[in-house]
């Protein structure tokens, strides 16, 4: 590729009734400095293309991580919320069975309490029949003795 030096540099054999040199020579200046202008300007757009290769790099390494952070944090997020309902799950079966121990003593206390009233029943009817009997034995007396005083 030529460089605004060679086009500069450049020198043309003379020969008899060729083209004015003056006039070469400013056409190839003119050429030159256009030249100068493009070679520059094409060497900054190269400069500009790879700063933008590199930035596009960039964020093509943050857009992955940023995939593998959302693959990560979904992740974790099923973890946590598995762990939650198992462990909701165990709360619940827990609680269950506390309750269906609670329901088994309240059945238990239930039944003794009737099994206390039953006896304090009993006893009761125990106590009146004995009461009434002594009753009747004191009733007896007295008529007894009431009927041999007369």
């Amino acid at each position: 590729m030529l460089t605004p030096l060679d086009i500069q540099n450049k020198e043309f054999k003379k020969a008899f009734r060729g083209y004015s040199e003056d006039e070469v020579d400013e056409f190839l200046d003119q050429i030159m400095i256009d030249y100068e202008k493009l070679y520059k300007e094409n060497a900054e757009l190269k400069e500009k293309i790879e700063k933008t290769q590199d930035q596009m790099d960039k964020y093509k390494n943050i857009e992955e991580t940023l995939k593998n952070t959302l693959i990560v944090a979904q992740s974790s997020a099923e973890e946590v919320r598995s762990n939650a309902t198992k462990k909701s799950e165990l709360i619940i079966e827990e609680a269950e069975q506390r309750a269906k121990e609670i329901l088994q003593n309240s059945r238990l206390e239930v039944e003794k309490v009737k099994q206390e009233y039953e006896d304090v029943k009993k006893q009761m009817q125990i106590f009146k029949t004995r009461y009434k009997t002594l009753l009747q034995s004191q009733l007896d007396a007295v008529l007894g003795e009431t009927e041999n005083l007369e």
